[in-house]
């Protein structure tokens, strides 16, 4: 079973450690305690979108990019080797006039 808690630690873990910053830098940056982010990255425990925020500005990373990483792992796990990188056409359609009220 894929837990996707997990592939978040997993990208949060990776990109800190890409980054050259420690655990007690990225919780203290973030505000959030440091026993609670070193659960995060080890899947032990679900982050907020609150969390994932602060921590992704912590680390200078968008969220977005954060959670296209965490799909891409997915979609690997799920033996998907190809993923789009553009959105289908009749998806756009779909949602675009939402996207013209904002």
């Amino acid at each position: 079973m894929i837990l996707v808690r997990q592939e978040i630690g997993d990208v949060l873990r990776d990109f800190r450690l890409q980054k050259g910053r420690t655990l007690r830098q990225v919780a203290s940056k973030a505000s959030v305690a440091l026993g609670y982010l070193s659960e995060v990255e080890r899947g032990q425990k679900e982050a907020s979108s609150e969390i994932l925020a602060s921590v992704a500005e912590a680390l200078d990373v968008p969220i977005s990019t954060i959670m296209r990483e965490v799909g891409d792992r997915i979609s690997v796990l799920e033996g998907i080797s190809t993923f789009p990188d553009v959105v289908p056409a009749d998806l756009v359609a779909s949602v675009e006039p939402e996207l013209s009220l904002r």
